[in-house]
């Protein structure tokens, strides 16, 4: 597809730092991008017209089906009660009839064979375009960033927005240290702390006796 070579050109050129610009570079990949989106609507109604005219001559052969049985139905009974000229004049409606019935089978087997063919291109250019579609994504957002786009890099924090965050985690430990779990916990540390208090008293004793 055409419009999916450009969009693969235009992003290795990209990649190259052939374009500078980038509204230069988001422009023709949105444009590309759309052109090969059109692109891929006009196959889906190629396939849904191959689609639509194989059911209508599918029907047509089934109604010329069953007028040329009937007609073979006359044809013999003209030849069994020697109606020459009746199973004649049956016979010249029948045949032009057979002939339709097996054009429109053929060209039904041939829309059939169009729609596939249209079907597997469109399944492995939706593929590509998919992929494309990412990569002209990651370019510009990456060109974005790189350029300080304010949607793509965050603005610093402000000094207020800092004091609250502060404030907010202050309030959440004292929430927490006076919840019966916190004081629980505090408990714990001021007992474990006096227990240790004796030791580090003695070990300093038995230092002091050794100098």
């Amino acid at each position: 597809m055409k419009f999916l070579d450009r969009l693969a050109l235009l992003l290795k050129a990209d990649a190259h730092g052939v374009l500078e610009q980038l509204e230069e570079r988001t422009l023709l990949a949105k444009q590309h991008l759309r052109e090969a989106e059109l692109e891929l609507d006009r196959k889906r109604a190629q396939m849904h017209a191959c689609a639509e005219e194989a059911r209508r001559l599918g029907e047509e052969a089934l109604q010329l089906d069953r007028e040329i049985a009937s007609l073979d139905g006359d044809v013999e009974l003209a030849i069994a009660g020697g109606e020459d000229d009746l199973a004649r004049f049956s016979v010249r409606k029948l045949l032009p009839m057979r002939r339709a019935a097996e054009s429109a089978r053929r060209r039904t087997a041939e829309l059939e064979q169009e729609r596939a063919r249209l079907a597997e291109a469109l399944a492995v250019q939706e593929r590509q375009l998919e992929e494309l579609s990412a990569q002209v994504r990651t370019r510009i957002a990456a060109a974005r960033f790189a350029e300080g786009d304010a949607f793509a890099r965050p603005a610093p924090a402000a000094d207020e927005e800092v004091e609250l965050e502060l404030l907010r985690r202050r309030a959440a430990h004292a929430q927490v240290a006076r919840s019966p779990q916190g004081r629980e916990a505090a408990a714990q540390r001021g007992e474990a702390e006096r227990s240790a208090s004796p030791r580090e008293t003695e070990a300093s004793e038995d230092h002091q006796e050794g100098r």
